[in-house]
């Protein structure tokens, strides 16, 4: 049953401001006689599941595209979320330990939007789900089987995407769209491609990479891309080297990554159109761990060396086919056929003084098939039409964990399994109508998920629990079109994530010691409310997107409570992943470029945006540390038909004690600059150039500080971020 949503103060003060600004700004804008400036829009998938202009999409959403990609040097995730308000990806620096701690293992951990990280952000590739990350005590892996260089736009959605996504989207999602061949081929061009060469000093970065397309006949294109890099650990402002627990700079770090994308692309006739698609990512990443290294072994267990290998795999194959039909039913038709097979593996190691040497081995592999049925229909009825969207969707996860090694705790044996072999399956239906009214569109939505966890009794050393349920998201928005120049718009949506079998069914039980985690039998699926208002201006010299939002939270699982027990044999501790929490986010965004017209020949713009959000838990009040503090990005870029050169300066707020939780680290406010820019040495070739941190600031990102240990604290160094670094890109078109 829905629930009222009750907006904060802060809120509604912000939405005040917006509605004031929007209808403001469009009465002002029709007094004026001048219509924007004609811009080729880049149309987006991931609002509408259809084909669309961001522009008449009632929510927020960013999208990042090649020529942006190319430009920024966008090379991971985590740069991908660099200029995003209210966006970001934590990566904190590797300094585990083989039995506890998991600080640094999952590398790029994953999105955070809006102050809401995790698995509930669902992310895409060509519209198909990537795999959940996966954390159990010291066991950490994170959500990065992403290669930019295959990527030639991604498509972020802030708020829940579950109505037409389904579970995993209660924060937004992240959509990665891969090249295909039509992108570089023409209709008299039947063979082209792109290649890239790049350098960072900032982790000792190189990478290579091309793509090859073509055309085999009238009716078959092709395409193959493969990328290649290596790199270390990313620098930092640390200053100690001892190799020891008192070590601040990074430990010694090799990472390699490979990436490979084949298409091919079949048009029977012109009703008719089939892509088969074979994506394959592997990432593996090697550490010395000097920061577990004890500064003084004088007890038999004191660690002497430890190492460890980390490696990510993920294998795609997809069938998507569209269909124009023309039938009183359906004027489009949408299917996808998917089988991906992901896994993830670390081997640590441990030389101890005189106790027995210890080995960690531990993997988790998610491989899942998808069914996609999407069709597609426009109604007009008068002076309305009608845009509807509805089908189904199924998908079937296989999801296993193991751990190995030698040389357990006593207590324990091996192998274990963190929870049992688990199959996931989700079936849903989905229906969405885009009514057109004159300056009007009001866009209608809901969706129908039966989710289900079967968990098998095989090998698993507790009671396995399976779980079935199901959830209804609806949602509303409105798009007004006040002027040519000006919209206002405003949408309401529900979502929900289903527990995984790692929330479900997580066991671990050591008798010495007493304390076990349990399986929840009771967990209940996450539940969201989102309100979003927001303004649009296309002007002639201003573009601007305003949005404020505000968002209720019910039942968020929290993993490894404490529920009972005093840690003694006869009562022993026991964890468990419960429905906790309750909680509301608020906040709002500004981002948009105000061109100042030519001077000396060139153009000169302005980019900005900023972000900003408070969060809380409502039934203790205490803050959400999940939320970032404010973050201004301004920029100042001139551009000439022969290069450009762009000064980005970036803010972060300081978070508060007013603002945290438990944190013992604050990290305090930071201004850093950027400045880059791209030569067109030809029309084909570009080189790109940049600075990051041009004034050498010792500085930290929150993600990666809030949940920081005293032991961690003292060495606080090691999480700052890297100082004056260098990068350097070179592409190439053919």
């Amino acid at each position: 049953m829905a629930r009222r949503l009750h907006s904060s103060p802060f809120a509604l003060r912000e939405i005040s401001w917006l509605i004031g600004l929007g209808f403001g700004s469009a009465l002002s804008a029709q007094a004026q006689s001048q219509s924007p400036a004609p811009t080729l829009r880049e149309v987006v998938v991931s609002g509408s599941r259809t084909a669309q202009d961001p522009d008449e999409l009632p929510m927020s959403i960013d999208v990042i595209g090649a020529k942006e990609i190319e430009e920024k040097q966008i090379q991971d995730i985590r740069d991908l979320a660099k200029d995003l308000p209210n966006v970001s990806v934590k990566r904190a620096p590797a300094r585990f330990t083989l039995a506890s701690g998991n600080t640094g293992r999952d590398s790029n951990a994953g999105f955070n939007i809006r102050g809401l990280d995790g698995n509930r952000v669902l992310l895409l590739t060509d519209g198909i789900r990537s795999p959940r990350s996966y954390v159990f005590s010291a066991n950490a892996f994170g959500r990065d089987y992403f290669d930019i260089g295959l990527v030639k736009r991604v498509e972020v959605v802030r708020g829940p995407a579950s109505v037409l996504y389904g579970s995993d989207g209660v924060a937004g999602l992240v959509n990665f769209i891969t090249y295909e061949p039509s992108d570089f081929l023409t209709s008299e061009k039947t063979f082209g491609g792109r290649a890239a060469l790049s350098a960072s000093s900032e982790d000792q970065g190189r990478s290579a990479g091309a793509t090859l397309a073509g055309r085999a006949s009238d009716t078959v294109e092709w395409l193959l891309g493969v990328n290649a890099s290596t790199s270390g650990a990313v620098k930092n402002m640390g200053s100690n080297d001892a190799a020891n627990t008192t070590r601040t700079t990074p430990n010694p770090e090799t990472d390699h990554n490979n990436a490979l994308l084949a298409k091919v692309v079949v048009r029977p006739n012109a009703d008719q159109k089939h892509v088969l698609t074979f994506e394959h990512v592997d990432k593996s990443a090697r550490y010395n761990l000097l920061s577990a290294v004890a500064v003084a072994p004088t007890a038999s267990t004191s660690v002497l060396g430890s190492t460890a290998k980390t490696d990510m795999e993920r294998n795609r194959l997809t069938w998507d086919a569209r269909y124009q039909l023309a039938q009183p039913w359906a004027d489009s038709l949408q299917t996808v056929l998917s089988y991906q097979a992901a896994g993830s593996r670390e081997v640590a190691t441990e030389d101890r003084n005189t106790a027995a040497d210890r080995v960690r081995d531990t993997t988790y592999d998610e491989n899942t098939w998808q069914l996609g049925l999407q069709a597609n229909k426009v109604l007009h009825q008068g002076d309305m039409a009608h845009k509807l969207t509805y089908g189904l969707d199924y998908s079937r996860a296989s999801i296993k964990t193991l751990g190995t090694g030698v040389t357990p705790p006593a207590g324990e044996t091996f192998p274990l399994k963190r929870f049992p072999d688990t199959i996931e399956s989700s079936t849903a239906l989905y229906l969405q109508d885009e009514i057109f009214a004159g300056d009007w569109s009001i866009t209608p939505g809901a969706r129908l998920d039966q989710y289900k966890i079967a968990a098998s009794q095989e090998g698993f050393n507790a009671t396995a629990v399976s779980l079935s349920g199901h959830a209804v998201s609806p949602k509303l928005g409105v798009l007004y079109r006040a002027t040519p120049q000006w919209s206002v718009f405003g949408n309401i949506a529900s979502g929900f994530k289903a527990p995984n079998a790692g929330q479900v069914n997580a066991f671990f039980e050591n008798t010495t010691q007493y304390y076990k985690t349990i399986p929840n039998p009771n967990l209940k699926a996450e539940k969201s409310q989102n309100f979003e208002i927001g303004t649009r201006g296309r002007l002639d010299a201003l573009t601007l997107d305003v949005a404020a939002f505000t968002g209720r939270f019910k039942d968020l699982i929290q993993d490894s409570v404490q529920v009972s027990g005093s840690g003694t044999a006869a009562d022993p501790v026991v964890y468990q992943s419960i429905n906790v929490d309750n909680a509301r986010i608020s906040g709002f965004e500004v981002k948009g470029n105000w061109d100042w017209g030519r001077v000396a020949g060139g153009q000169v713009t302005t980019p900005f945006s900023y972000g900003m959000a408070r969060g809380k838990n409502t039934d203790t009040g205490k803050p959400l540390d999940t939320v970032d503090p404010a973050k201004l990005r301004l920029g100042v870029q001139y551009a000439t038909r022969a290069w450009d050169l762009r000064l980005d300066l970036a803010h972060h707020a300081a978070k508060k004690q007013s603002d945290t939780n438990s944190a013992l680290f604050l990290a305090p406010a930071a201004t850093t600059l950027d400045l880059g820019g791209q030569w067109r040495i030809q029309k084909d070739l570009r080189l790109n150039v940049a600075v990051t941190n041009l004034t050498d600031k010792k500085y930290w990102n929150w993600s990666d500080v809030r949940s920081a240990t005293a032991a961690q604290v003292a060495v606080i160094d090691a999480f700052s971020q890297p100082g004056r670094s260098l990068k350097v890109s070179l592409a190439a078109d053919f």
